[in-house]
Order: structure tokens, then C-alpha cells, then sequence
């Protein structure tokens, strides 16, 4: 780590991330990162105020003048495609007064108007007129009254991030290993993924850790969590088959999880559950042979990038007495609302070469699965509400209470580090591991104490 020691964090944050340091080598996390205030409003400013945050995918802002209003830790960013082309992140506040501009969540316009005092921007965020501009202003400039913006703006296979932090490295320096795996899944054919519909939200009372530590890797849920999930049919892979696979810390705070045949010759699911007719026909130019192969063993990939991106592919049905699994694949961002609530977005995604069937299936079997209304969602949201409940509890505090990461430790399960994955990172077999989730939390701690400008390693 780069990062001074000396900060600026409150002697009780510092404590925290003091025993986050300390724990770690020997799996253990204190309970009071989720959900206390303090921590909360340091992560806003350390965390998302500085880190690399997704924004939005290309196809939900296709034409000119299209919008979409997103979050940057809990401030509101409009997302635009001006008039050339050209993408803009936004704050979405009015230079004059720092009144709201924009009124709905997504749609297209060439101008965004003031309600207070007209103040009018264009599409690319300039100041272009204000009523009465002559009495009121006469000669002041509007080229320096245009709408804040991000300080860097980025987009990688059409996912576009954003930083407020002008000494954010590039966006594949900050992404380090992952962006190999990020090619692989959105790469494979070379004409990419749009956006199936618009994102889904709901707000839970849950901290917004517990939804990236939990696709980081936390495959040991499985069994018993979404035990019933087996149970109906929705998803092909029995649990020991599918814990099966590879947990990779993939570079310092990105982590992912692949469910994969030992054997490449053993059957599918492969290609994440897609059709064949469609993954016969992917064009994998952009990808290379080791990144294919990877893709077509791999049933399952679910990953993080730090701090709030998370990723899912694998084959589910929301009927599996009717319809046979299918590839799906979700995008989700755990956003931020203060320290005992997050906001999920959740969009589904398809290949631009599926047919239009094959889309709607797709996203079928999402809704049924992974959305408001799905099965392993209302699995999952049960137990991070009391994750956070404990975390912010006077017991907890008083208590010193630390929660159990050694999975994958030396000596403790099965899990054995592999050598030979044609990948980067740091690589285990099997799925009985929690090394993802504690490589998590080491870059966590590391940003929540780096000094302004400093930032830690970006590769192991």
C-alpha cells in the first residue's frame, strides 16, 4: 500500500480499519463496518468519492440527447449523450442555486431548464441562457457556469464508469486483472451486450457491503440459502457439482467466482448456460483462445468490481416445468442510503446477436430468478438486513464482535491455490473459500485510509 498511515478518519473508524488490518491474516472482520454512521460517511467520501463507480451501459443512452439520472455514492448524476455523440456524467445540480435539473429518471432532451430560475444547460452540461440574461448577468461568462461534471469519465465494452477524483488512475490501471475476466464475459462476441429493459430498484434496510461481498464469491450460501432452488428446477447444477470451480482475486479488491467442470470433456452447461445456436455463432475476435476456453467450461461467473458493480451469468428458469434453463445474465450496483439502507439497481442483459426470443427469454428467466420478485433475491435480502441490524447494535460495539472469513486460510477446508489458470490473479480450487471477500476488504480498508492523491496497489 502506497497510502500514508497518518489520515484523517475519526479515531473510531480508524480503529475499525486498524482491526480489518489486523484480522484479515487470520479471517476475521469486526461487525461494526456494516451499518455504523461514522464508518458510513467516511466510505461516501473515501470509497465513492474516489473510486471508479458504474454509471450506466451505452445502449440505455443510444441516440443523441438521451439521459439517465444514477448515483455516485447517494448524489444524483445525469448520465447524457449529447448532440455529437459525445458521453457526459453530470451532477445534477443548477450552477446558480444547486437546485435539481433534471425532474425524470431517463429520457431524451436537448436542454436541461432550471425550475427555480431557468437557468438553461445543454445536453453536454454548458450554461446556455438564463431569462433576462442582459439585466441580470450582462457580461458574466456562461462558459464558466456550466454544470459540475465528473472528473473522468470512461467506458469499457460499453459499461461506463465515472470518478469525482481527477487523481483516479485509468480505468483499466484501477480494474487491474479484472478487466481480463470483464473481456471474456462482455468481449465473447464481439458485438457486446445491450441492456434488456430498464434497471429495477427497491431499497432494503442493509448495508451496501453485504450485496458485494456476497457476489465477490460467497458461494457457501448456496447450499443452504437457495436450497430451494434446486428444489423447483430453476437452476441444472446440484450444489456439489456446483461448488466445483475457481475463486480468483482477480487484482487488489476485484474478486470473482467461476462454477466449472473439472474435466473440460464432462457436460455443460457451457457458455454460462446460453444456447448453443447462439454461442456456435459468437464471433470471439476479441477475445483470445485461453478466454475462450475459460467461457465455454464455465456454467456460473458471478464477481465484484470494487466497490459496488457486481456481475452475474449462469442458466436459470423462472418454470422449469416448462421451460428449460437458460443462459442470464444481470448487472447490479448496491447504492448507498445512508448507513442501514441500500437502494439495488438490477438491469438484465443480452447478447446484440440473440434473437429476439431468445432476449425475452433471457429475461424471463431473470424476472423470476434474480429480480424484485425472484427467488434467490428474496433469499439473499433476508439475512443482509440483520447483517446490518447486528452491525450497528450497542452489543456488537461493546462486544468487540468479529465475523468468520477463514474459509480458504491454510489448513482450514479444501480449497488449494492452482498454478497453472491461463488468467491473472490470485487463483483457489474450489469453490470452499473466502480469500475473494477478504481481498475485499484489505482494498477497502486500504482506500478508507489513503490520504487525497494516494491510492493503493492496483496489482498482487
Amino acid at each position: 500500500m502506497t497510502a500514508a498511515r497518518e489520515t484523517s478518519l475519526s479515531p473510531r473508524v480508524q480503529q475499525l480499519m486498524d482491526r480489518i488490518e489486523s484480522g484479515l491474516p487470520e479471517g476475521r472482520i469486526p461487525s461494526n463496518i456494516f451499518g455504523n454512521p461514522e464508518v458510513h460517511q467516511t466510505e461516501l467520501r473515501k470509497v465513492f468519492g474516489r473510486a471508479w463507480v458504474y454509471m450506466a451501459h451505452e445502449s440505455e443512452i443510444e441516440a443523441n440527447g438521451d439521459y439517465v439520472v444514477r448515483r455516485i455514492g447517494e448524489d444524483s448524476f445525469v448520465v447524457t449523450r449529447d448532440e455529437y455523440g459525445k458521453i457526459h456524467v453530470l451532477f445534477d445540480a443548477c450552477k446558480h442555486r444547486g437546485v435539481q435539473i433534471c425532474r425524470s429518471d431517463s429520457g431524451n432532451s436537448s436542454h436541461f431548464r432550471c425550475p427555480y430560475h431557468g437557468w438553461t444547460y445543454s445536453s453536454d452540461g454548458s450554461l446556455v441562457g438564463a431569462p433576462l440574461w442582459k439585466n441580470a448577468f450582462g457580461s458574466m461568462s456562461k462558459a464558466d457556469n456550466g454544470l459540475a461534471r465528473a472528473a473522468q469519465v470512461e467506458s469499457f465494452h460499453g459499461l461506463i464508469f465515472a470518478t469525482l477524483d481527477p487523481s483516479a488512475p485509468p480505468l483499466r490501471t484501477y480494474l487491474g486483472g479484472m478487466a481480463w475476466y470483464l473481456d471474456l464475459l462482455f468481449g465473447l462476441d464481439k458485438d457486446g451486450v445491450e441492456v434488456l429493459g430498464k434497471p429495477q430498484r427497491f431499497v432494503l434496510d442493509a448495508n451496501w457491503k453485504s450485496g458485494s461481498d456476497n457476489f465477490s464469491g460467497d458461494d457457501y450460501h448456496l447450499g443452504t440459502l437457495h436450497k430451494s432452488v434446486w428444489s423447483i428446477g430453476a437452476f441444472p447444477v446440484p450444489f456439489s457439482e456446483n461448488m466445483m470451480g475457481y475463486h480468483i482475486q482477480a487484482s487488489p479488491g476485484h474478486s470473482l467466482s467461476f462454477s466449472m467442470a473439472e474435466d473440460a470433456d464432462e457436460p455443460g452447461p457451457n457458455f454460462f448456460g446460453f444456447p448453443e445456436s447462439l454461442a456456435e455463432n459468437f464471433d470471439t475476435a476479441r477475445i483470445s483462445p485461453e478466454q475462450l476456453e475459460v467461457a465455454r467450461r464455465s456454467r456460473v461467473i458471478v464477481a465484484n468490481v470494487f466497490p459496488n458493480f457486481s456481475i452475474l451469468a449462469l442458466p436459470m428458469t423462472e418454470d422449469g416445468a416448462n421451460h428449460p434453463p437458460t443462459g442470464v445474465l444481470t448487472i447490479r450496483c448496491w447504492q448507498p442510503k445512508g448507513p442501514g439502507q441500500v437502494e439495488m439497481w438490477n438491469w438484465f442483459l443480452g447478447y446484440k446477436g440473440m434473437t429476439p426470443e431468445q432476449k425475452d427469454r433471457a429475461y424471463r428467466a431473470g424476472l423470476g430468478t434474480f429480480s424484485l420478485g425472484g427467488a434467490f433475491e428474496m433469499d439473499d435480502t433476508e439475512p443482509w438486513i440483520t447483517v446490518a441490524k447486528n452491525g450497528r447494535s450497542v452489543a456488537a460495539e461493546l462486544l468487540d464482535f468479529e465475523l468468520n472469513y477463514k474459509m480458504g486460510l491454510p489448513g482450514i477446508g479444501m480449497a488449494r491455490p492452482v498454478q497453472d489458470w491461463p488468467g491473472p490473479g490470485k487463483v483457489f480450487w474450489t469453490r470452499y473459500e473466502e480469500g475473494v471477500q477478504r481481498n475485499m476488504y484489505a482494498f477497502y480498508a486500504d482506500m478508507m485510509r489513503a490520504e487525497p492523491g494516494q491510492w493503493p496497489e492496483f496489482e498482487f
